[in-house]
């Protein structure tokens, strides 16, 4: 199946490699700002034919998504969907060449090379190999060489280490890993993904080979506090619920800067906690606020997920993992997934990268939980997100000799409506209007000139 390329749409790595930026804060494509725009799909090699992978690739990138993140091996017997195995008799030092499985994972990749997507690619899922065992200091080096060597010359992979898993369980393996990935291509960016509620930054944030962190906000709620004793980690790390922003508040602050991004926020339409099917789910309001929240405290974008995307949930007949309900292909039509382009296309409309998290500004004083305003501000822009239509006091002090023009944003459906023009250097009031598709709004503040 030969996939073709708008010849005029360029790919974001023909402007030049992908680097962090020179503050650590974010990504650049050769000289140009990239807001990394990422989508779940861990079991896209496995479950899906290659007419419904280019589906779904064609899908994400239609509606901004500019990253895939995948893995090659979730389990040490993995098949794909023709049933071809990825290892003989599940050993990482005997990649199975003889069957079809990599040559399928080959041309998803190259499709997604055909159609200007960037993949963020896990070797294996660290906490099933990695944590049983199955991929150990012994066989590390041999696995990693095969998938090196097999992908070294594409030009659109991210590596990713980990897989739902603490830093700690294996760290030498981990380690290796990532520094194999780093002396391969050292150009080419590296990260970890980790455990619920923890960051990469906690256990590899000084080594040379991790360019930016990645952390899991998960999937709990403010009062699930503890659940499985397996899957608690309160004593450990630190307690923020669903406050998503602090992971990122708190890994900006580690020297040297990395840029960081929220890699498993809440999906939309996961149960609430995972595990009991008596819970409610999280939507699209949820999984928007998510996103607000990690990228106006300074993240460099944002990793969506669907509970049913992720694991290409595809027989209703059959129990899907926690709680799935919807088809995969009805799931990439739901509209949490298709408004993380609004959130893309405002940064990208204000120079986001100029930017910088700016609650001082906020003068009606910081609410708690669902009653936070985040604010986001550059020389001759600021932007406010309240998820509930809260009232917002403002300062303009920084914006002083220009006059500046406000819009609402609304979230769901990406409209800006115009909503006047207030003079910098003074105190303004904005009280969100009422409308029928949520309560979470953006306001934009932009210097006139920035508009002419």
């Amino acid at each position: 199946m030969v996939i073709r390329m708008n010849e005029n749409r360029q790919a974001p790595w023909e402007r030049g490699p992908l680097t962090v930026s020179g503050n650590g804060r974010y990504f650049l494509c050769g000289e140009e700002p990239f807001f990394f725009l990422g989508d779940t799909a861990w079991l896209l090699f496995h479950r899906l034919t290659p007419e419904e992978s280019y589906l779904y690739l064609k899908n994400r990138k239609e509606l901004g998504y500019n990253v895939i993140l995948a893995d090659f091996i979730h389990t040490a017997g993995q098949q794909n969907r023709a049933g071809d195995s990825a290892l003989i008799s599940g050993d990482p030092a005997r990649p199975d060449t003889e069957g079809g499985f990599w040559e399928h994972v080959d041309a998803v990749v190259e499709m997604a090379r055909e159609l200007g997507l960037f993949m963020g690619l896990l070797p294996v899922w660290g906490s099933s190999l990695v944590k049983s065992g199955c991929l150990n200091m012994e066989n590390v080096d041999a696995y990693m060489e095969f998938v090196l060597k097999r992908y070294h010359d594409c030009p659109h992979i991210i590596w990713i280490a980990g897989g739902d898993v603490r830093g700690d369980t294996a760290c030498d393996v981990f380690r290796r890993m990532g520094k194999l990935m780093k002396q391969d291509r050292p150009d080419r960016l590296v990260t970890y993904h980790p455990f619920g509620r923890t960051s990469s930054s906690l256990w590899f944030h000084e080594e040379a080979w991790l360019d930016f962190n990645l952390f899991q906000s998960g999937h709990r709620r403010y009062d699930q506090t503890q659940m499985q004793e397996w899957d608690d980690n309160t004593a450990k790390e630190g307690w923020f619920g669903e406050d998503s922003w602090r992971y990122v508040e708190r890994d900006l602050l580690k020297t040297p800067v990395k840029p960081v991004l929220d890699g498993e926020p809440s999906y939309e339409w996961i149960l609430q906690g995972l595990h009991d099917k008596s819970q409610p789910y999280w939507k699209a309001a949820d999984v928007r606020r998510y996103a607000y929240w990690s990228v106006f405290a300074g993240a460099a974008g944002h990793v969506y997920g669907h509970n049913s995307i992720m694991q290409f949930y595809r027989d209703t007949a059959e129990e899907g993992a926690f709680g799935a309900r919807y088809l995969w292909t009805d799931a990439i039509h739901h509209p949490g997934g298709a408004q993380m382009i609004h959130l893309k296309k405002l940064c990208e409309r204000v120079g986001f990268e100029k930017g910088r998290p700016a609650g001082e500004y906020l003068l009606c004083g910081q609410g708690e939980r669902y009653d936070r305003i985040s604010v986001f501000a550059g020389e001759d822009f600021l932007m406010a997100y309240t998820v509930n239509g809260r009232k917002m006091d403002l300062s303009l002090e920084a914006f002083v000799g220009k006059n500046m023009e406000a819009y609402w944003m609304d979230p769901v459906t990406g409209i800006y409506t115009y909503a006047g023009t207030v003079t910098g250097g003074e105190n303004v009031s904005f009280t969100p209007p009422q409308r029928e598709d949520g309560e979470d709004i953006v306001l934009l503040l932009q210097a006139a000139e920035q508009n002419a």
